[in-house]
């Protein structure tokens, strides 16, 4: 597996060869440092952790600057790890990463934090069609309805089942978009670009790693 830290830049749309239209997701992907290299020795596991974009100096911490001093780099603000299980690793501490890695690849999985919306109601969140519009609902055009049949003694209990969809916070959370095709890749200005949507605002981070389930 091959992995990557980067920004999501926007959406756009590219022409193929026969005048249709793709739908395109621009990556600012690295390039990243490695800023350490993991060992079954030392720490029990095989990994590679990345960094990506380098942090203010005011807001840098003296734990964070010992580590980074280790592989001769700056302090950055995204920090992940690439776990290589059963590899041997091929890079080093200090050394640059690019989007010369995905050369090749034809399909990734994009990890990303989705959009907070803060507390939404059950219509937004989970799709719920709601009370008839006609005469006879008061007020309760988009409520959530009865939860006393969800319950866990079959409606004889006060405690709602776990994972009853209900009202509450919406977004904000790590989202896994598989499968998504690689269009291409421009080594000048680190850019990869995937087609379809990826979750995040404009300017969030995103993990870019080869696709799993893909064959």
């Amino acid at each position: 597996m091959v992995m990557l830290l980067g920004k999501k830049i926007g959406m756009t749309q590219v022409y193929d060869d026969a005048g249709r239209m793709t739908a395109v997701t621009v990556i600012q992907a690295g390039p990243c440092t490695v800023m350490q290299v993991k060992k079954p020795e030392s720490d029990g596991y095989t990994a590679i952790q990345l960094g990506f974009d380098d942090k203010k100096p005011c807001r840098v911490r003296k734990p964070e600057e010992g580590h980074a001093k280790k592989a001769n780099t700056t302090t950055k603000r995204f920090v992940r790890e690439w776990r290589m299980d059963g590899e041997e690793p091929k890079f080093n501490a200090g050394d640059q990463v690019d989007v010369n890695l995905f050369e090749g690849v034809t399909y990734v999985d994009v990890v990303g934090t989705s959009k907070g919306k803060g507390y939404q109601g059950v219509m937004k969140r989970h799709n719920f069609g709601g009370f008839p519009a006609s005469h006879g609902t008061e007020r309760k055009h988009r409520a959530g309805g009865s939860i006393g049949s969800h319950a866990t003694n079959r409606g004889n209990s006060g405690k709602p089942k776990r994972g009853k969809r209900m009202s509450g916070r919406m977004g904000n959370e790590r989202v896994t978009v598989k499968n998504h095709k690689l269009i291409s890749i421009d080594p000048e200005n680190n850019l990869l670009v995937v087609k379809g949507n990826i979750p995040g605002a404009n300017g969030s981070y995103v993990e870019v790693r080869t696709a799993k389930t893909k064959k």
